[in-house]
Formats: C-alpha cells, sequence, structure tokens
C-alpha cells in the first residue's frame, strides 16, 4: 500500500450507528424503497381525496334547495358549515376505519414477499403509533377536502334556487370549474403513479431474466452450524461429509455439493491474492471473493467445468493445496490460457505461491442477483483449519419442495441437536434476494391501478354530473339539428382535454419520479420510453370509458322531452 493510500485509509472517519438497529444492512438498503413507497401512498390519497371533493361538490349542489330554504328560514351559515364539516369528517373516519382492513391485507401481502431476516427489521404490523397517524390524516384530509364544498354549498343565490328558475344554482361555474380542475388533477397524478408502477415492473422483468451462471430449477438448500454445538474444526470438517453422504442416500437426490458461503444470500467473502506471472504496485487492487466447496459442487449447482477438473475426495486436509477460478478470475489476473496449473496464495508477499489453480468454471452469481459477477476461486473446505458452518445444496431428481422434509430429517437423525438453518428451494432464495424489487413493483403496480380507478370514477362522475346540468342544452342542440354524435364529440372533446393536460403534467411528474428513482432500477433508465407510451395508452384508454357512458346518454336525450321539463 503507498503512502498516499494509507494517509487517506487514515483519514477515513469512525462512524458509529445506534445499537437497536443491529449489524443488518436492511434498513439502509430499504430506505429510498420505503420512501419511495410513502410518496406514491400520498399520490394515492390526494387522488382519493380529489375525488371526494369531487363527490361532495355534486352532494351539495343536489342539496342546494334544502340549504337555500335553511337559510332563508334563519339558519346561521356557521351552523350549516359546521353540519356539513361534521358529515365530512363522518365519512373520513368511517373511510380510515375502513382502510384499516385493506392496510392489513397489505401488510399481509408485504410479509409474504419480506425474507425472515428483513421481516426482523421492517415489521409488517400495526402498532398505536401508526394507527393515531392514520386517524389524524383521515380527518384532516376530510375536514379539508370538504371545506370548500362546505362553503361553495353554504352561499346559494338564495332568490334562484327557491324560484327553481335555473338548471342550475348560483355560482355552479366556479365549482364546475373546481370539479373539473379536480378530475384533471386526478388524471395527473394518475399518470405519474402508472408511469412509476411500469418503470419498477419493467426493472422487476429485468431482474428476473438475469443470467445467474447456475441452475436453480430442482435444487433445495440448507445451512448447518456443527461450530455452535461446540464441534472443533475437524470435528465439523467430519460431520459435513456424513451429512453430504445422509443427503446423497436419500430418494430423489441425484447429487449433493458443500459450499462455505451460501450463494445469492448476500454473504461476501473477499481476500487479497497473489496470482503466478500478475505484477501488483501497491495500489493494486487484488481483492477477490471465494468460498470453500465439496466435490461436486459445480455439478450440483449446475456450473459448467470449462478447463481442469472439479475437486475431489483425494483433495483432503493434508494433500496439495488447489484452487478452482472463475473467469472473471482469469481475466482480472491476466492468466489466459496459462490458467490450468497457475500458482497463487492468500498469504504475505514473502509466503510462497503454494495453490495451484486445477480448474476453471463458467462465471456464476456469487452474493447479489443484481450485482456483477465477481472475480472468484474455490478450495476444498476439507483444507480449511476453521470450517465451522457450511450451506448444502441437493439437486432433486422430481419436485425439489417435496425433497425440503427428508433433508432436514436426514440431519435431525445425525445431531438432533443440530437445527438446520434457513431450509428453502434455490428458486425461493433468488426471490428474496430481489425482495425489495418486488415489493416496490407489487405495492406500486396496486397504488397505480387504485389511482387508475378513483380517476376513472372521479372522470365519470364530474362528466355525468355535467351532462345533467347541460340536459336543457344538448336538448336544445338536438331540436336545431344536431345529431347523436355531434353531441358525444361535445363530451368526449371534454374528456380529451382534460386527459390531455392531466396526462403532460403527470408525464412530468413522472419524469421526477423516475429520476429520483433511478438507483433502484435495474438495467433501465427513469424514462423508458416503452414504459410511457403504454402508460399513455392505458392511461387515454381508462378516460375514454369512464366518458363514452356520460357521452352515449347525453347524445339519447329526447329534445322535446328536456325541453319540456326545464
Amino acid at each position: 500500500m503507498s503512502d498516499a493510500t494509507m494517509q487517506r485509509f487514515k483519514a477515513k472517519p469512525l462512524v458509529l450507528e445506534p445499537g437497536p438497529q443491529g449489524q443488518s444492512g436492511v434498513h439502509e438498503d430499504a430506505r429510498v424503497p420505503l420512501l419511495l413507497l410513502l410518496g406514491v401512498t400520498g399520490l394515492v390519497l390526494l387522488t382519493a381525496c380529489a375525488n371526494v371533493a369531487n363527490l361532495l361538490l355534486a352532494r351539495g349542489a343536489g342539496r342546494a334547495g334544502e340549504m337555500a330554504v335553511r337559510l332563508s328560514i334563519g339558519a346561521g351559515r356557521g351552523q350549516l358549515l359546521a353540519q356539513l364539516l361534521t358529515e365530512a369528517g363522518v365519512l373520513a373516519v368511517l373511510g380510515g376505519v375502513a382502510g384499516l382492513g385493506v392496510a392489513k391485507a397489505t401488510l399481509t401481502l408485504v410479509a409474504s414477499i419480506l425474507p425472515p431476516f428483513a421481516a426482523t427489521v421492517v415489521p409488517a404490523t400495526l402498532d398505536g403509533r401508526i394507527l393515531a397517524f392514520t386517524l389524524g390524516v383521515a380527518v384532516v384530509t376530510g375536514l379539508v377536502f370538504g371545506l370548500y364544498p362546505a362553503l361553495h354549498s353554504t352561499r346559494p343565490d338564495l332568490v334562484t334556487v327557491l324560484k327553481g328558475q335555473a338548471g342550475q344554482p348560483g355560482g355552479s361555474r366556479s365549482a364546475s370549474r373546481f370539479r373539473t380542475t379536480l378530475a384533471t388533477v386526478q388524471i395527473t397524478l394518475s399518470m405519474a403513479l402508472l408511469v412509476a408502477a411500469g418503470l419498477f415492473i419493467k426493472s422487476l422483468y429485468n431482474v428476473s431474466r438475469v443470467d445467474l451462471g447456475l441452475q436453480t430449477s430442482q435444487l433445495v438448500t440448507f445451512s448447518i452450524s456443527p461450530e455452535l454445538n461446540g464441534y472443533s474444526p475437524a470435528q465439523s470438517v467430519a460431520f459435513f461429509a456424513r451429512v453430504e453422504d445422509a443427503v446423497r442416500a436419500l430418494p430423489g437426490v441425484s447429487s449433493v455439493g458443500l459450499s462455505t458461503v451460501p450463494l445469492i444470500a448476500g454473504s461476501n467473502w473477499n481476500t487479497s491474492v497473489r496470482v503466478q506471472g500478475f505484477e501488483a504496485g501497491p495500489d493494486t487492487n487484488t481483492d477477490t471473493s471465494f468460498s470453500r466447496v465439496g466435490a461436486g459442487f459445480f455439478k450440483t449447482l449446475g456450473i459448467p467445468l470449462l478447463r481442469g477438473r472439479e475437486f475431489s475426495p483425494a483433495d483432503a486436509a493434508g494433500a496439495p493445496k488447489v484452487a478452482i477460478v472463475n473467469q472473471a478470475f482469469v481475466r482480472k489476473f491476466n492468466l489466459g490460457d496459462r490458467v490450468i496449473g497457475a500458482r497463487m496464495n492468500t498469504g504475505g508477499p514473502d509466503d510462497p505461491l503454494d495453490i495451484e489453480i486445477v480448474g476453471l468454471v463458467q462465471d456464476a452469481k456469487y452474493s447479489e442477483v443484481k450485482d456483477a459477477i465477481p472475480p472468484q476461486f474455490f478450495q476444498p473446505y476439507q483444507q480449511d483449519d476453521a470450517a465451522g458452518s457450511i450451506s448444502v445444496y441437493a439437486r432433486a431428481s422430481g419436485d425439489a419442495a417435496a425433497l425440503l422434509a427428508s433433508v432436514q430429517a436426514a440431519v435431525r437423525a445425525l445431531d438432533p441437536n443440530l437445527p438446520v438453518e434457513n431450509p428453502r428451494t434455490m428458486e425461493q432464495q433468488v426471490r428474496e434476494n430481489v425482495f425489495l424489487e418486488r415489493m416496490i413493483g407489487t405495492l406500486s403496480s396496486l397504488f397505480a391501478a387504485l389511482a387508475t380507478v378513483l380517476a376513472a370514477i372521479g372522470l365519470y362522475g364530474v362528466l355525468a354530473y355535467t351532462v345533467a346540468q347541460r340536459t336543457r342544452e344538448f336538448g336544445l342542440r338536438m331540436a336545431l339539428g344536431a345529431d347523436g354524435a355531434m353531441v358525444r364529440g361535445l363530451v368526449l372533446g371534454q374528456v380529451l382535454r382534460m386527459t390531455l393536460v392531466g396526462g403532460l403534467v403527470g408525464l412530468a411528474l413522472a419524469l421526477g419520479i423516475g429520476r429520483g428513482a433511478q438507483s433502484l432500477l435495474f438495467e433501465m433508465q427513469g424514462w423508458d420510453p416503452a414504459v410511457l407510451v403504454l402508460s399513455t395508452v392505458l392511461l387515454g384508454t381508462v378516460a375514454f370509458g369512464a366518458g363514452f357512458l356520460p357521452a352515449l346518454r347525453a347524445s339519447r336525450i329526447a329534445p322535446m322531452v328536456a325541453l319540456r321539463d326545464e
């Protein structure tokens, strides 16, 4: 290490973390995704509030006569405001209570996605603080978004309303603009959420298509730690061999492999190496990942052997030290075609190169699905003088899940006091490794779907109310020669204008979300064209569907009936 590197090392601060958080890094990894989901939840809440405000406005217009009568016989406006805000508050509380059931179902879904180690850090449970916060948010949003409808409903034009001389109460034009604005805001939020959900779904799809370099189907895994039961390293190695033989003898097991580092489980073992023929300077990075494995490990995992040989039972303690490396190791240390027979060591610069490379295997994922495959070397676990725990992999000839009970029973038969840790299929292990991507993709999709449904309901409500208010106008137009297509065009034209404005603003908001979530996306940009186009088409289709029924109803108005009713 050079003097400059040593100075940089010494200048690094010593960071102390709160002890109650433990040593898990899940809380740090989950911070950005959870903040993002909180923001998404806020957007859904705003969409729901806009919907409620629209409904209260429509209900207030229907009660204009009632409010006018009350005011005319002496009721104070403050009394009416208190009544309407109380109704809005009760509605908010009832909605909040009903939402607890949805929250419970959502948390159950989250718990099914979280792996055990993450569930202890991010508990998917409701507590008193959450309930109090939820109740507070429900009441405050209910009152805030119920205020404008209450204010509008309690200031009607008494003469106009009581005489019934118009189809609309006084001030309805401003209320109509407000309702239209709220519906447009809902479209905006829906577009942003649809794009965000599309980005995370595509990112998860990209993750699911990653070439792991190994075959996960029909493969089960579990870990054991004899050292925790007082086994010495030599006793542990002997016990590993007994476990390997017992699992291999089970019906339905075609091969067994052992590894001191569990694959694709977030574990990282790294060390610095010296390799024959590779000149390393004082600041050259010679770190590489490693694991100690048993004979048949690569065959069991489905990792192709490209050159040389696998380990055999003869590679035991006291035998010459050997290693197998992957392609990334060869590239990093410029071994080329001379890899087989090259020598290396993991000791100091004066130690002999006492490890012979006897095999080359294809690159395979080591710790994380999303991370690049690191340089790796493997050694026989029998040559490890500090062995204490190991992961066992068994390839099934049939159903892998059915094999789990058998392998656990085989271990218990050897030592009933030794727990079997994390028994699972390898496919389950891979899913748990990308649990954050799965959680974000699933929840954002559900939230986007909910927001889109709310926007469709809000848009339908606005248009249906507008058609009802414009019955006389449409009847007059049709009496003067307008046909149904022209009337439908008027209504759908309003839908188009609202969708264009809301969609464009929503796209701008979505681009901001995509930029902020870039670190969470895998092999894609936050402005993915396919996602933007698909989201636009989906929202346009939903908006058209929400507007079609009111437009159809408007085009079927009988002119004489409409004019006579007015």
